[in-house]
């Protein structure tokens, strides 16, 4: 069997729960998904729920074990890949006949695709013989999507022993790191979002599961979650210097996307896109030729030919017109669907009071909210069961979360030990601070909502999958939070996961309303509202004058996003027009801004 991806696009890691279990649900159909494997007491959980449903008995890894994070992940991980295999070898041999999962499989399958031009041979041909002989010849050929796994490397909290000693390489992404290599994956990913980690980064040099194998593949492969090209430079470069080879860049938008954004300074999707598909080859070869000096350096075989390099896009994606184009214009690899998928039962794990509230959501309901804990401006959705147990706690004077978990546990501005900034302790003494610090009251108010908007996301992302399998994950909390990208108010209604793989492949009627506006439009919009809202609070801090060549500059990016843009040939099959009207609403929209806060309009004149 080769290696290729069956399918052309891939599930991404959405919060801790919703993709748990993802592989579990959709790899026997070829999909790849991807596994948060930050909060080990979660893969606990679905250890302690999978092992019964497999009718195995569930021995618990109890924290007090030496090494149990990493033990808690490996084991899951063998489980899932486990259980994948078995489902595969029960398609092999179901019967090609109208309702079972050999028929689904294929069927699922993108219309260019030579299996599936074989299967439909199959199905077509009157002759028993030939029948037979692409039959057996298409169970052959079945085969899981990827299980891949991923780690956003800002989680990385320090672990100690019981003499209060930093555990070497015990901290949280190195632990689930080696708790990846010591898996029985093969021809998996491990993707990084969130950029640099030297501590993470230097552990994988001792990996030897990321070496290249004699044939040019790898047992494990990396992939950078990345925000542009420079970013995919800098970190490719670090990372081939000591050996380890980058075999996707997987490239998210800094603002259409779900969960932590990290906007830019209005660089949009689609020149990213294209400096990807214009620099590919120069890329390539700028690291290979680090990755060889790097393999001669260590005295191991240097393969002649550059591994191959895939070119990834995720981030708002909503029709089959748009998921086209991606691969005509820029020669993508693959497309990531996340937030449409969380209205797919069938493929991710969601209760089901916030999949209501999924469907249900307005524009108005998705927030680019300051509520995580790290600091960075975070996707949620309001009226969520945690959302409103947050208010309540604030209303009966006692904000702030218990601290079960402590993954985003870095605060040190009042005590020793690193604490979260979502914790009643923490939200405690910050407001004690301020209220002895006599602001002035619209300055206290605003400082007080930045503590109290933080909110506890290692639970709040964990509990659907403890909703949906009645298991116990923390006692007496049971609060959910989700993080759905802007997306996803375009969606409206749980579908199943053929026909939503149907409507990526253009094989089914729209999901989606008439007027929703076209991703790189969207993603342009959400970037002037991120921009005017910069502004406010910067005039409101007295600190706009000085980042003046900040807010030049972000004007000229999104300027040339714009130009850009309007020399697209057909972005939009069936609204052209409607999406060059759309940038020009959005050029006069800079220009207004430019004009009312003296930002060298000249910078921002749209052809």
């Amino acid at each position: 069997m080769n290696n290729h991806p069956l399918h052309k696009f891939h599930i991404p890691v959405m919060g801790l729960a919703y993709t748990i279990d993802t592989p579990v649900k959709v790899a026997r159909f070829g999909i790849s998904s991807v596994i948060s494997i930050v909060e080990d007491r979660l893969i606990e959980m679905m250890r302690s729920y999978y092992y019964p449903e497999i009718n195995q008995r569930y021995e618990p890894i109890a924290s007090s074990e030496h090494d149990y994070r990493a033990k808690r992940i490996t084991d899951y991980l063998n489980l899932v890949n486990s259980i994948v295999h078995n489902q595969i070898e029960k398609i092999k041999k179901a019967a090609f006949e109208k309702g079972s999962e050999i028929v689904k499989y294929f069927e699922m399958l993108p219309e260019d695709s030579l299996l599936k031009q074989l299967y439909l041979k199959m199905v077509n041909t009157d002759n028993r013989a030939e029948r037979t002989e692409l039959e057996n010849y298409l169970r052959s050929q079945v085969k899981p999507g990827s299980i891949d796994v991923n780690i956003m490397t800002k989680v990385d909290r320090n672990n100690y022993d019981e003499t209060g000693k930093i555990i070497e390489d015990g901290s949280d992404a190195v632990a689930a790191l080696r708790g990846y290599v010591n898996s029985n994956l093969t021809n998996s990913s491990i993707i990084f979002s969130a950029g640099m980690n030297p501590r993470l980064f230097n552990y994988m040099e001792q990996c030897r599961e990321f070496d290249i194998n004699e044939d040019g593949s790898f047992r494990k492969k990396v992939v950078l979650k990345v925000s542009d090209y420079r970013s995919a430079l800098i970190q490719g470069k670090y990372l081939a210097k000591k050996g380890i080879w980058i075999s996707e860049f997987r490239i998210e938008s800094g603002l259409n996307c779900g969960g932590h954004a990290f906007a830019s300074e209005g660089f949009l999707l689609g020149p990213i896109l294209e400096e990807f598909k214009t620099k590919r080859e120069e890329l390539t070869t700028s690291l290979f030729e680090i990755y060889s000096a790097s393999q001669k350096k260590k005295g191991a075989e240097v393969t002649r030919i550059p591994p191959p390099i895939l070119i990834t896009v995720q981030g708002g994606i909503g029709s089959s017109d748009e998921n086209a184009f991606l691969f005509k214009k820029y020669d993508v690899n693959s497309t990531g669907w996340g937030s449409p998928f969380l209205l797919v039962p069938e493929a991710t794990t969601v209760d089901n009071n916030t999949l209501q509230l999924l469907c249900n959501a307005k524009e108005t309901d998705v927030l680019l909210s300051r509520n995580s804990p790290l600091g960075v401006r975070f996707y949620y959705l309001k009226g969520t069961s945690s959302d409103k147990e947050k208010a309540i706690r604030i209303r009966e004077g006692k904000p702030g979360s218990p601290c079960t978990e402590k993954h985003l546990s870095f605060n040190t501005e009042f005590t020793t030990e690193p604490i979260c900034t979502a914790s009643h302790k923490y939200q405690k003494l910050k407001i004690a601070q301020l209220k002895g610090m006599n602001l002035p009251e619209a300055e206290y108010k605003r400082q007080l909502e930045e503590v109290l908007d933080k909110e506890c996301l290692c639970i709040g992302l964990s509990n659907a999958a403890a909703i949906c399998y009645s298991e116990k994950f923390v006692n007496k909390l049971n609060a959910v939070n989700i993080c759905p990208g802007p997306n996803i108010v375009n969606f409206s209604k749980t579908v199943s996961l053929k026909t939503m793989v149907d409507y990526i492949y253009g094989r089914e009627k729209s999901l989606t309303p008439e007027n929703r506006p076209h991703m790189f439009i969207a993603e342009l919009n959400l970037y002037i509202n991120y921009l005017k809202e910069q502004i406010a609070e910067d005039i409101k801090a007295d600190q706009f004058s000085k980042r003046k060549k900040y807010y030049s500059s972000f004007f000229q990016n999104l300027r040339d996003g714009i130009c850009y843009y309007q020399e697209l040939d057909e972005v939009s099959e069936q609204g052209q027009m409607h999406f060059l009207n759309s940038l020009q609403e959005a050029s006069e929209e800079l220009k207004k801004l430019s004009d009312k806060y003296e930002i060298e309009s000249s910078l921002i004149t749209v052809n």
